[in-house]
């Protein structure tokens, strides 16, 4: 898990909105538990990390804000150095592109995608599906039910034991901030409750 800085966000407040730091961070969990469950290799697993951690870093509003992973991506790849560095990973620079690519169309619905989304998608189909996923089961922190995750707008099958653990880890970072611990602390401590696998 990679939990981001609040200076990678667009403004401090959104660094502390429902998709800041503590999202950012348990999507970058949850996609490094995907990739895994998938078999993906190393590096893959690497800029999965990476692109959980800054997916939303470019957001300017909680609700709808069209072109904000793109905006992103456009972030992630001026500052791959200063992601990699807070990894304490190198990451190759192919792997740092489709994980961009990952990031500048986790926010389109796969039946929304233009043909040059396709063509991108087509390049790195792996981190689009896992980060999206990632990003799905992280909705459970959202106050209303009809916006919790939709696992059937997904193209890979997530594993059984993942929703429960994905709402466990909101409900415990949340409560943890909620009772004053700063990000990194809350976050550590709810990972500590997850078992992968169970």
């Amino acid at each position: 898990m990679l939990v981001p800085a609040r200076s990678w966000f667009a403004t401090a407040r959104q660094a502390d909105a429902n998709h800041g730091v503590r999202h950012n961070a348990r999507v970058s969990l949850l996609a490094v538990l995907l990739a895994q469950e998938y078999g993906l290799e190393g590096d893959d697993v690497a800029a999965l990390c990476a692109a959980g951690a800054v997916h939303d870093c470019r957001r300017r509003d909680d609700r709808t804000d069209p072109g904000h992973g793109q905006r992103a991506a456009a972030w992630f790849l001026r500052h791959t150095a200063l992601v990699t560095r807070a990894m304490g990973r190198e990451v190759p620079v192919a792997a740092l592109h489709r994980a961009a690519q990952a990031i500048a169309l986790h926010d389109v619905p796969y039946d929304h995608f233009t043909a040059r989304q396709e063509r991108a998608y087509r390049h790195a189909p792996h981190l689009v599906d896992v980060l999206k996923a990632a990003d799905c089961l992280d909705r459970y922190r959202l106050p209303l039910r009809r916006w919790w995750p939709d696992l059937a707008r997904l193209r890979i099958p997530v594993p059984h034991w993942l929703p429960p653990a994905a709402f466990a880890l909101v409900v415990r970072s949340e409560q943890a901030a909620l009772d004053g611990a700063a990000h990194p602390h809350a976050l550590a401590d709810a990972r500590r409750f997850l078992t992968p696998g169970q």
